[in-house]
């Protein structure tokens, strides 16, 4: 798929910027709120720094992830996607 994500490296504590099969790139932005549920451990930079592709998905351990379809859509429409 091309929303398949390629790259991912972390850009301060809490965003990374991502790279995408087509070669859509961009910013993903956890604002505080995002912390919550199942994301609530990824509020220690330590834990948020784990980020990986993992089958074209960025994943954190504890099989945390992130939808890349939205994530993709986002970042093609506005240059960056911010998580609240």
């Amino acid at each position: 798929m091309d929303w398949d994500v390629t790259d991912v490296r972390v850009e301060s504590d809490y965003a990374i910027w991502v790279r995408f099969k087509d070669g859509v790139e961009g910013m993903v932005k956890f604002m505080p709120s995002a912390f919550r549920g199942v994301f609530s451990d990824l509020r220690s930079p330590a834990k948020f720094s784990l980020v990986s592709v993992v089958d074209g998905v960025v994943t954190w351990p504890g099989e945390l992830d992130l939808a890349p379809d939205a994530m993709h859509e986002q970042i093609l429409r506005h240059g960056e996607w911010v998580l609240n």
